[in-house]
């Protein structure tokens, strides 16, 4: 029953060990020389180091929500453009109104003033 495992168990044995070996590498050739502006906070619409129950601007979670939506939106587009030969003209027509659908949402959320950040 082992030899049935045998292949897996090494594979998995040389994925953990060359994850480990190329962060052991990275971490000692990698240069380290922080300064104020690595150490500075980044896309995440206030201080990470202050009080936890301050208020802060939603905004940001809505520009954040909105992007995933339409990033996840257009990664249907590859598999469609893999299959579009299969499919023919309905899949086309299909993907016409989901890329329509998503135009007309984009230009609401842009009309609406959900992507401007002041």
């Amino acid at each position: 029953m082992l030899t049935d495992y045998f292949p897996i168990l090494v594979f998995l044995g040389v994925g953990i060990g060359m994850g480990a070996v190329l962060l052991a590498v990275g971490s000692i050739l990698g240069p380290r020389n922080p300064s104020t502006e690595k150490n500075s906070a980044y896309e995440c619409g206030f201080e990470a180091f202050e009080d936890s129950r301050m208020q802060f601007d939603v905004r940001f979670y809505l520009v954040a929500i909105l992007f995933i939506i339409f990033d996840l939106e257009i990664a249907f587009l590859f598999p469609w453009a893999v299959a579009l030969d299969s499919i023919g003209m309905t899949g086309l027509a299909a993907m016409g109104v989901f890329l329509l659908i998503l135009v007309i949402g984009f230009v609401y959320e842009w009309k609406k003033g959900a992507l401007e950040w002041e």
